[in-house]
């Protein structure tokens, strides 16, 4: 279940005058900052931000049986603009991504790595083979997810490249 509230964020000083923080408080709660002077400060940049916060949960994200509470804020403060659901669909499709990359940049790559081509068709090169790794430890992850009928995510990217760089290397030893 989706629920959404409006939540009035102050990013730039947390030692707001008493008085202060009441008007943009009382702002906030109307929906806006617009209009409030206390919303600036003296150099005329926001003092505060208005944030919506969604909160809703992931059944059995660690397959033990419990579900968890995920709370994310986001500057998307009309609900006619974005749903709840569709906040959370979001917030999901980036946490891919960014384990994806994290996959490619952190595990696979190695961190603290660059790229040792110098030329810039090698390069491109070069990061297509990486690319073409990471494709192929995340279509080998879904096999073996599909064979034991579990989610893909529930499989360790690392421990799937240990195994398969264990593996490669203990085959590169032996002769044909």
């Amino acid at each position: 279940m989706y629920s959404s509230t409006w939540k009035p964020i102050n990013y730039t000083n947390h030692q707001t005058r008493p008085g202060r923080r009441v008007r943009i408080l009382a702002a906030a709660a109307a929906g806006t900052l617009d209009g409030c002077d206390d919303a600036v400060d003296d150099r005329g940049l926001p003092a505060a931000h208005l944030a919506r916060v969604v909160e809703y949960d992931v059944p059995d994200r660690d397959g033990n049986g419990t579900g968890e509470l995920v709370t994310l804020a986001t500057t998307i403060v009309d609900p006619g603009q974005a749903r709840p659901d569709e906040l959370a669909a979001a917030y999901h499709q980036r946490w891919e991504h960014e384990t994806a990359n994290d996959q490619l940049k952190t595990h696979l790559r190695g961190p603290g790595r660059i790229l040792r081509s110098k030329l810039p068709d090698l390069v491109h090169q070069e990061i297509w083979a990486w690319l073409l790794v990471q494709h192929a430890m995340t279509v080998l992850i879904t096999r073996a997810a599909d064979a034991a009928a579990i989610d893909p995510d529930r499989i360790s990217f690392t421990r799937a490249l240990r195994l398969v760089r264990r593996s490669a290397t203990g085959s590169a030893a032996v002769s044909p």
